[in-house]
């Protein structure tokens, strides 16, 4: 009987089943349903709630807040849960606040997406392909399209702030939810943009943001349009690069410079706003006037000089340098190097000024024409030897040059250059210096008296020398007199006889007497003529014996002529 009575008994279990049915009745729908409690304790890291069941549930603290943040909840407060299940193996009620949240903010977000409203999120994590957004309570995509009207390379600064967004699908079941930041932006924009286009007037102040930099210039966000900064526009002075002036997201102050209301294409200027330091240019840099400035570019025809913000004048490649021609620019200056310039011309209309850079350092020719009169002996090193003469150095960039003629006294010009080479260092004597040709005349035989300078001196045109034949040549014979001076007899002053105008009749060594006809005192030489001095002593003897008229023959006349010289000479 015990044994059969033991059988019949109901179970512990089935006792607390019972007790559960009687207690909640046959519902058992609270299973994935939300329902208020109430927050009795707070024990560590999670709140006892109590929500009208025989247990109470137990919520983790960082349910109630998003992380890294201090929980929001304190006893006493009413709050809605999840019910996950009635019970663990503990006998406790499994609840979740995030899950009630989340199926909260599902039924919103429902009703927001039917409505075609606004919701709003903040950014809180990147996944691939975009970011993940929290909608209070429930996990939304965001594309990295949709994040905003232009590409945007840095979100961070967007992270952590609650911000609008436009649902763009969703789908309970699935648990996806996708959202646009940039919908809102673009519907946002397009309200400003009406607003402040129908307003907009060329020569109006705005206050706009840097969007984007390009190599032209910057876009600048004006609240809801963008206008274009030119990189011309940004300041007077010269910018290579927008970047150089402006950064993405800072605040400007511009001016509308043109608007075509067709296009709604708007262009903006910074350096409109201030002054403009051309004004009074000429005033303030004369003509002649030496200053100091800045280079900024260099191209092949001169480089660029900035005298001050906003104000830069060219020194063309002809004013760069005295000395060294045909030279580009970029092998006299260099970028950012600080240089004096002289102000050449003043353009203000035109907003030009012309520059001078060899002027600001004086023109070396004047400079050793100065220190150098003619006279000066000078001594360089031989840079340069050509067909015509040598070009000795006489400083960095500056040459003389020895014609070959004014070599030696004695030894024509091309023999007289053998006795030199490249690299010689030699003594010259300063003859010219022409400043605007910018040329240098050395001589090196002028060291040295001239040798033929005494006989120079003592004869003149029309006197009878003793010369001494030194080469014979087919049109004449060259002669020297007194051993110093050379002179030529061209074969017609040969004789007064045709027949006797040979050259081949002279030897060399032989002497011969020759009128003067003309004297070279430049080229040291003498034009001489037997023929002359024949005619002329001809005419003599004529005058002084008799003619041939009276009855003598003229062999007579000078047979008497000669006889009578003779007997002078043994006298």
């Amino acid at each position: 009987m015990a044994s059969a009575t033991t059988l019949a008994r109901p179970s512990a279990e089935e006792d607390f089943a019972a007790l559960l049915d009687a207690t909640l009745g046959d519902n058992t729908g609270f299973a994935g349903s939300v329902i208020t409690g109430k927050v009795v304790r707070i024990d560590d890291d999670v709140a006892v709630v109590d929500v009208g069941l025989k247990s109470e549930g137990r919520v983790p603290l960082k349910e109630f807040a998003p992380q890294g943040q201090k929980p929001d909840v304190k006893v006493g407060d009413s709050i809605e849960l999840f019910v996950e299940r009635y019970e663990d193996r503990d006998g406790a009620i499994i609840l979740s606040r995030e899950k009630a949240r989340r199926e909260e903010a599902w039924t919103n977000l429902e009703k927001s997406f039917t409505a075609q409203q606004r919701v709003n999120g903040v950014i809180f994590g990147r996944v691939k392909g975009g970011f993940t957004v929290d909608l209070g309570g429930a996990v939304a995509f965001l594309p990295g399209s949709q994040v905003d009207i232009r590409p945007v390379r840095d979100v961070t600064p967007l992270m952590g702030s609650p911000q609008p967004f436009q649902i763009l699908k969703m789908d309970r079941a699935r648990g996806n939810i996708v959202v646009s930041r940039r919908a809102v932006l673009e519907e946002t924009r397009a309200e400003q943009r009406a607003e402040l286009v129908q307003g907009l007037k060329e020569g109006m102040v705005l206050d706009g943001v840097v969007k984007n930099i390009t190599d032209y210039g910057a876009f600048v966000d004006l609240g809801g349009v963008d206008g274009l900064l030119h990189v011309t526009d940004i300041a007077w002075r010269r910018i290579n690069h927008p970047s150089e002036a402006l950064t993405i997201g800072q605040q400007v102050k511009v001016q509308v410079i043109r608007f075509n209301p067709e296009t709604q294409r708007i262009s903006l200027g910074m350096k409109q706003l201030m002054a403009d330091p051309w004004e009074n240019v000429a005033t303030k840099y004369p003509v002649g006037g030496k200053f100091s400035g800045r280079v900024t570019n260099i191209t092949d025809y001169g480089a660029f000089v900035e005298l001050e913000p906003g104000v830069e004048g060219l020194v063309h490649v002809s004013e760069m340098s005295w000395t060294k021609k045909n030279v580009h620019p970029g092998k006299i200056v260099a970028t950012s190097q600080e240089v004096d310039v002289v102000i050449l011309d003043v353009d203000g209309p035109k907003r030009r000024i012309s520059l001078g850079l060899k002027q600001a350092v004086g023109n070396p020719w004047d400079v050793f024409a100065e220190a150098n009169p003619p006279g000066a002996v000078i001594e360089g090193e031989i840079r340069n030897i050509t067909e015509f003469g040598l070009f000795i150095g006489l400083g960095p960039d500056l040459d003389g040059m020895v014609h070959m003629s004014d070599l030696s006294w004695d030894e024509p010009g091309e023999v007289a250059m053998q006795h030199f080479k490249k690299g010689d260092t030699v003594k010259a004597k300063v003859l010219d210096v022409d400043v605007e040709k910018e040329r240098i005349s050395l001589g090196i035989k002028q060291l040295q008296a001239d040798p033929a300078a005494e006989v120079l001196d003592r004869i003149r045109k029309g006197e009878v020398v003793t010369c001494v034949v030194t080469k014979v040549e087919s049109n004449g014979i060259e002669v020297k007199v007194d051993d110093v001076l050379t002179g030529f007899i061209r074969r017609a002053e040969l004789a007064r006889d045709r027949a006797d105008q040979r050259p081949e009749r002279f030897a060399i060594g032989e002497k011969v007497d020759a009128k003067v006809t003309a004297v070279d005192r430049a080229g040291r030489r003498l034009a001489l003529t037997i023929k002359g001095k024949e005619v002329e002593e001809e005419r003599q003897a004529m005058q002084e014996y008799g003619s041939s008229d009276s009855g003598a023959s003229l062999g007579d006349i000078l047979g008497a002529a000669i006889r009578r010289r003779n007997q002078g000479g043994e006298e």
